[in-house]
C-alpha cells in the first residue's frame, strides 16, 4: 500500500487520542503518518510485558503494558483482559481526551473509488461532529453529509437531531466474518465501497467490530468496556460486541446516536478460523440468548448517567444471564469493577498515577 503524499490539516488534534493494541511491532504506522502523525497515541501492549515493541520515530505515545496496568490498578487491574485485544479499553481508561479513535495493527489505509487515500480519522470525526438521527430514519442516510438533506416527509421537530456518541467505520478486503462463516467463504473479500452513513435506529442492535471504531469519550466512555475475553475466560472475539450492545442499550437511553458506514479502512489480514472457533465456540449460541436479553433490557429513570447506567446493566447481567453460565456472574462484577477503576482514573486528584513507567516519547 502506497503512503500518502499529503498533509491534511488535523482536527481536533489536542482532543483525541489514538488507542492501539498490539503484541508486534507497530510498523504499520508508516503508512498511517500523514495522518496520525500530529496526534497523540496511547499504546496498550498485550501478552508478555518483557518484549520490546518498536514505534516508529516521530510519534507522541505512551505504551502500557500488562506490568503498568497491574501497577496503576492494582486489584482492579483484573477486569482488563490478558491476551485478547479487549486489552484496548485500558486505553481508553486512562486517556485524558474527548475524543478515541480505536485501530487495530493489520488495518491499513484503504483507497475510495477513485483512487485516493482515505483519511479514516477524519471521516471519524466528521461523523461524531455532526448529530444522529436515531428516532426516525432519513432514506438520504446522513442527512448533514455535503450534498444530502432531510428528505420530504421527515418530520421538523426532529432534525436537530442528537449528539453523536459512536462512529463505527467498515472495512475492505477482509470481511469481519465470524469464524463458521470464514469457514464456509475463506477467499471471500470484501470489495464493495458503500459511500454512506447512517444512524442506527434507536431500539435496534448491531456487532459492533472494535478494528476501526471512534467514539465520544465524554459522553459513553464509562460503557465502552470490552468485557473479560482471552486467557482464562471461556470466549473471545466477542468483546467488542458485548461493549456495542451495552453501549447501544445506553445511548438509546440517554437520547445519544451511534452511526455506521464510512469511513473504509483496508483490513490486511485474515485470522485463523479454526483458533477463532475455538473462541467463538460459546459465543455462538450463547448469542441466542443474549440478545434477546439486551432487544429487552431497559433502565430506570434514575440512570441519568452513563455510570449509573452501566450499573444497573450489570445487575441485570447477574440476574438474567448469571444462570446460562457462571462466566457472566463473573463479567457482570467485572463490569462494576470497570466503573470503580475509570472513576477512581478519571478524577484530578489520580491524574499522576496513571502514567506508564516507561514514560511519554516525545515527537
Amino acid at each position: 500500500m502506497a503512503v500518502a503524499s499529503h498533509k491534511p490539516i488535523p482536527l481536533l488534534k489536542d482532543e483525541l487520542d489514538i488507542v492501539i493494541p498490539t503484541i508486534r511491532n507497530l510498523d504499520f504506522l508508516e503508512m498511517w503518518r500523514p495522518f496520525f502523525e500530529p496526534y497523540h497515541l496511547i499504546i496498550v501492549q498485550d501478552g508478555d510485558p518483557s518484549k520490546v515493541i518498536k514505534v516508529p520515530e516521530g510519534f507522541d505515545y505512551e505504551l502500557y503494558n500488562r506490568n503498568d496496568i497491574n501497577r496503576i490498578l492494582g486489584p482492579k487491574a483484573s477486569c482488563i483482559s490478558f491476551k485478547d485485544s479487549a486489552c484496548r479499553c485500558f486505553g481508553y481508561m486512562v486517556s485524558k481526551k474527548k475524543y478515541i479513535y480505536t485501530i487495530d495493527d493489520d488495518c491499513f489505509v484503504a483507497k475510495d473509488p477513485s483512487g485516493h487515500d482515505i483519511n479514516a480519522l477524519e471521516q471519524h470525526i466528521k461523523n461524531l461532529l455532526s448529530a444522529s438521527t436515531p428516532h426516525f430514519f432519513n432514506t438520504l442516510y446522513d442527512p448533514y453529509r455535503e450534498g444530502a438533506d432531510f428528505v420530504r416527509g421527515y418530520p421538523f421537530s426532529l432534525r436537530e437531531g442528537v449528539p453523536t456518541a459512536v462512529s463505527h467505520g467498515l472495512w475492505l478486503n477482509i470481511p469481519d466474518y465470524d469464524a463458521p462463516t470464514q469457514l464456509v467463504k475463506p477467499r471471500e473479500r470484501n470489495t464493495r465501497y458503500v459511500d454512506a452513513v447512517l444512524t442506527i435506529p434507536k431500539g435496534t442492535l448491531f456487532p459492533m467490530c472494535g478494528m476501526n471504531l471512534a467514539f465520544d469519550r465524554e459522553l459513553i466512555g464509562p460503557a465502552m468496556y470490552f468485557g473479560l475475553m482471552g486467557d482464562g475466560q471461556p470466549i473471545g472475539r466477542y468483546d467488542d460486541m458485548w461493549a456495542g450492545w451495552c453501549v447501544k442499550v445506553i445511548t438509546d437511553h440517554l437520547g445519544f446516536g451511534v452511526k455506521t458506514g464510512l469511513p473504509y479502512i483496508w483490513h490486511s489480514k485474515a485470522s485463523n478460523p479454526f483458533v477463532n472457533l475455538k473462541k467463538e465456540y460459546k459465543g455462538i449460541f450463547w448469542q441466542e440468548e443474549i440478545i434477546p436479553f439486551f432487544q429487552s433490557a431497559t433502565l430506570s429513570k434514575d440512570s441519568t448517567t452513563v455510570q449509573k447506567c452501566y450499573i444497573e446493566l450489570s445487575k441485570q447481567v447477574k440476574e438474567k444471564l448469571g444462570p446460562i453460565d457462571p462466566y457472566f456472574t463473573k463479567l457482570a462484577d467485572a463490569m462494576v469493577t470497570w466503573i470503580e477503576a475509570w472513576d477512581e482514573l478519571n478524577t484530578p486528584s489520580e491524574e499522576k498515577s496513571s502514567k506508564p513507567a516507561n514514560g511519554v516519547a516525545a515527537k
